[in-house]
């Protein structure tokens, strides 16, 4: 089909967007990398500590309580900046792998990846498991190995860690100088230059030495014997790594490697002014139908998160939505697919974590939030005409879970409304036994009914805990003959629920048993992932 491309000015606007995830192990610094990010941009004047809250300041991006008490990340916060007029869109995933589900979705939303990785831990877990989502992508990604103020592995051990274990090639472009008490900054491979900074200069104003060769005999006043460290470390990179190769890492089979301390804000710059220049802009998002490029006229975006309750004054839903072509303007009349209604995009908002502003338009690559009185749900297609739906944006069976329980029976309307909105963002399932029963939640990971029981309370003053159901794996249900639907459904009713989307689920006590009853059952379907629909 014939589709009319946007002018020259709008075309500048995507050029400029970077949509960027990040994602690394817990505990390896990402957070803290977020809020230097955006304090480097100009969007926040001051970082929070995610451990030391000594004035009860919390970092920026973990807005909610339970986030706050334990100083870790479980949900997705969405965060945008302007940095040398290139328009950064950043969204910090949860770290912790009980919340790999939201994680896997917001991937779907950007162009690349930022992976942070622990100098003295090298790749862990949660990093191959994330990697691997990016991969089924080709996402691009860069590197950013942090805390080389601590005492941690061999920067050359640490490559060589993450191309074995992730496979994928290691290109540095900066090389830190020391660890520990002895390291003294970065220097920085892609522009030959070294930024050291006097004792009691800060590295966010700039201030220091700038070294533009490292023959410069002032660098041994500066640095003593680290300087021909140096100087041997750059010469044996030079001769052994890779060059950079552009396509390569925008192929995501090439990653360019970073090292500094994010906490002290020393290689934060460095990362960022590549990151500009070399990360994608906007890409082409597949449809069922077709592939729609950034740049064509038409409006069009997919929610790939939903968010209750990010202000808890106003018991608000958000739903989060990747622009993928065409300008958003305040007002606009888009088709919302699913539903098949035209509706009005009058207060969407741009977002700071959890400070919004309301937004007048924006491009492709941008992440608005739509206000959701319950009609918008994760998946959701919104375009000007042309019927779309775009692909990718798959929700997981669940490998635990729990029964719950309400301690005041009064309250069970607040129950099922908080139940819900809370399955509607996709981080925890809600199954009703089609036989009697409380509702059974099912989890990617256990810390998710925590969190679950902790909102009820917060957010929906519902007091109710969780105990063990006998269950252990669960499957979507499809047939496409009715009646041997409907002898299924009679002879394995005990073990059948409605998830909160009305389709029908077969929950079982283990993946032997499911097998037992696939091999009795050979006209069912039974999928252990489902799009969203």
């Amino acid at each position: 089909m014939t589709v009319t491309a946007l002018k020259s000015s709008d075309i500048k606007e995507i050029d400029k967007r970077r949509t960027f995830g990040i994602i690394s192990h817990p505990d390896a610094g990402k957070t803290t990398l977020t809020e230097k990010l955006l304090l480097f941009g100009g969007a926040i004047q001051q970082a929070g500590a995610v451990k030391a809250r000594k004035n009860d300041r919390h970092t920026t991006s973990d807005w909610m309580t339970i986030e706050q008490e334990r100083g870790i990340s479980v949900t997705s916060s969405v965060m945008k900046f302007n940095y040398k007029n290139f328009e950064i869109n950043l969204l910090d995933t949860p770290g912790h792998k009980d919340f790999s589900e939201d994680t896997y979705r917001v991937l779907t939303a950007v162009d690349s990846a930022m992976m942070v990785i622990d100098s003295a831990k090298g790749v862990e877990n949660q990093t191959e498991k994330l990697m691997a989502v990016c991969r089924m992508r080709n996402t691009p990604i860069m590197t950013f190995i942090n805390k080389l103020d601590r005492e941690g592995m061999n920067p050359l051990d640490i490559m060589g860690d993450i191309e074995d274990k992730l496979q994928i090639e290691c290109t540095p472009l900066t090389w830190p100088i020391g660890m520990g008490k002895r390291f003294k900054g970065v220097y920085n491979i892609y522009k030959k230059e070294l930024h050291l900074f006097s004792p009691g200069s800060n590295a966010m104003d700039g201030a220091g030495i700038t070294i533009k060769d490292l023959n410069d005999p002032k660098l041994n006043d500066l640095l003593g014997s680290q300087a021909d460290e140096l100087r041997e470390d750059i010469e044996l990179i030079e001769g052994a790594a890779d060059p950079l190769d552009l396509d390569l890492y925008l192929k995501g089979t090439q990653t360019p490697v970073f090292f500094g301390s994010a906490v002290n804000n020393f290689g934060v710059r460095e990362l960022l002014e590549v990151f500009v220049t070399m990360a994608p802009k906007p890409i082409p998002r597949m449809t069922l139908t077709r592939e729609i490029s950034p740049y064509e006229e038409p409006f069009s975006g997919f929610v790939f998160k939903i968010q209750a309750n990010m202000d808890p004054a106003h018991r608000d839903r958000i739903a989060f939505l990747r622009i993928c072509s065409g300008k958003f303007t305040k007002g606009m009349k888009v088709r919302h697919h699913r539903i098949g209604k035209e509706i009005t995009l009058s207060n969407a908002t741009i977002f700071m974590a959890q400070d919004r502003t309301h937004v007048e338009e924006a491009y492709p690559g941008d992440i608005i939030g739509l206000h959701n009185h319950g009609t918008i749900k994760i998946g959701d297609t919104f375009s000007i005409k042309e019927e779309l739906k775009f692909t990718g944006i798959p929700s997981f069976a669940p490998e635990h879970f729990k029964r719950v329980i309400l301690k005041n029976p009064l309250k069970t309307k607040q129950l099922q409304k908080g139940l819900t909105q809370l399955a509607e963002e996709g981080t925890v399932q809600v199954f009703k036994p089609m036989r009697g029963g409380q509702f059974i939640l099912g989890a990617v990971g256990e810390l998710q009914f925590e969190v679950t029981m902790a909102r009820l309370k917060n957010e929906y003053s519902v007091d109710a805990i969780y105990e063990h159901v006998d269950y252990g794996v669960t499957r979507w249900v499809d047939c496409t003959n009715p009646k041997t639907l409907d002898s299924f459904k009679e002879k394995n009713l005990s073990n059948l629920a409605l998830d909160s989307e009305g389709h029908l689920s077969y929950l079982t006590t283990s993946e032997w048993q499911l097998g037992f009853v696939m091999e009795q059952n050979p006209d069912i379907r039974f999928k252990k992932t489902r799009e969203f629909n």
